[in-house]
């Protein structure tokens, strides 16, 4: 009897993790869905989806991350957001953040948020039940990822780009960013680019799409190129001119083929300045400030007399009292 009990409960174990497997399979990658006639549609129906996404490879190096997502192993190409509002989650939770692009609007998928926690609180319950630990539905739904909002000009990584049936998964990283205590947390999310409705379009139409909300950043130097060519041929020419010395050609002198220096602009011509003036009474600081100082002078008594060249000015106790 007890060894028919532990088959049971054994059985009830297995059959739980069945569920669990389901619910989990069918909540990544969704049930197939059924034709016309009644049957699942074959993969493979459209091959532009996986055409899309190998482009995108081809045009992004992804990044790897370690397996808890703590760390960069091998970093790809540094993307820059083109839109505001794409959120991320914490690295320590067990969902990503889901967002989505859809003409033109990138939008956080707050009910892909709620499926998340409400599968994570289903199989919490279960494995709880039958005492494979786990929480209630409840604290799963309640317990909501530390998250961040990211805005244009913003970098981040690469991790994945997967092809689905109605629009491409692009899977995001962030650098590490110190939270509200001062640790550093790395952030992850996702970007459904959805599909319009219809035809799945051109390859290069949606590679177009996908670039207005993310974009290779622009390798740093790239614009000094084409200075560093012309560098390298300003080098191939100091070259050309040691072949020449070892020809036995002297150098051409540095200053041929120079342009001559331009000629020395003239002094511009005095302005007009009147000419200086003498009155009785001026002292000989104020004479010889106008007229610079005297050829010779006489000084007799009280009266003291300044010779000049076409001049002759008589001071009498130091001022001016007759000009000749």
């Amino acid at each position: 009897m007890h060894m028919v009990q532990v088959r049971s409960f054994s059985a009830f174990r297995l059959a739980a993790f069945l569920l669990i497997f389901s619910m989990t399979a069918a909540a990544q990658f969704g049930f197939p869905k059924r034709s016309n006639k009644g049957e699942a549609a074959p993969p493979g129906a459209s091959d532009q989806p996986m055409l899309i996404q190998n482009k995108l490879l081809s045009q992004i190096n992804l990044t790897k991350t370690t397996a808890d997502r703590s760390d960069i192993i091998t970093a790809g190409d540094v993307l820059v957001l083109q839109k505001d509002g794409l959120m991320m989650c914490s690295t320590a939770s067990v969902y990503a953040y889901s967002n989505t692009y859809d003409n033109g609007v990138l939008t956080a998928n707050q009910k892909n948020r709620a499926k998340d926690a409400a599968l994570s609180g289903t199989k919490s319950a279960i494995m709880g039940h039958f005492g494979l630990g786990g929480g209630s539905p409840t604290d799963a739904v309640s317990n909501a990822c530390a998250s961040r909002k990211f805005v244009a000009g913003e970098k981040f990584w690469v991790t994945g780009i997967v092809a689905q049936k109605d629009g491409i998964l692009v899977n995001t990283f962030s650098d590490p960013y110190p939270d509200s205590s001062g640790n550093e947390v790395r952030y992850y999310g996702e970007v459904k680019f959805a599909f319009p409705k219809g035809p799945v379009p051109q390859v290069d139409d949606f590679v177009k799409t996908v670039s207005e909300v993310i974009n290779l950043q622009q390798a740093e130097g790239q614009g000094d190129q084409g200075n560093q060519g012309n560098q390298g041929d300003q080098g191939n020419q100091g070259d050309q001119g040691n072949q020449g010395d070892q020809g036995g050609q002297p150098a051409p002198a540095a200053s041929e083929g120079q342009a001559p220096p331009p000629d020395i602009a003239p002094p511009a011509p005095p302005t007009d300045t009147p000419p200086p003036t003498i009155a009785l009474g001026q002292t000989k600081d104020e004479v010889t400030a106008a007229f610079g100082q005297p050829t010779r002078i006489a000084k007799l008594g009280v009266k003291e007399i300044f010779y000049y060249k076409d001049m002759k000015v008589t001071f009498t106790n130091g001022k001016v009292s007759n000009v000749e």
